[in-house]
């Protein structure tokens, strides 16, 4: 079963980081995204960039909405993801706690709806 691993962070708290604190970590992202790679769970992933570059689009009255930004004002964004395969939740939830993230911001881990594709 495939499952999103969604990554939220807290922006401010990132850019807070030293280049030395934000290399390490981003040591520790290359060498999780290699063993999955490795242990076949890894499908596909990739870093967003922050949500100022964020564009969000609605449909109200039959008329298009555009404003930067996210949607909403939250605590943590969404940062980035990965895309995985895994026997069951439980073996999801095991991978996600292994994100470098988990340790200070959340995973959302949610299971991709199986349906054919065209």
């Amino acid at each position: 079963m495939q499952y999103l691993l969604l990554i939220y962070d807290q922006e401010s708290k990132l850019g807070k980081l030293s280049e030395a604190e934000l290399g390490a970590m981003m040591q520790e992202y290359q060498e999780f995204s290699k063993s999955i790679n490795q242990s076949g769970h890894y499908r596909a992933g990739s870093q967003l960039h922050p949500v100022s570059k964020a564009t969000t689009v609605r449909i109200r009255d039959g008329k298009k909405l555009v404003t930067d930004g996210p949607f909403a004002e939250t605590k943590e964004q969404l940062g980035g993801y990965y895309l995985i395969e895994a026997k069951d939740l439980d073996e999801a939830v095991a991978l996600a706690a292994r994100v470098p993230s988990a340790r200070f911001g959340s995973i959302e881990v949610r299971p991709l709806v199986g349906r054919d594709r065209p």
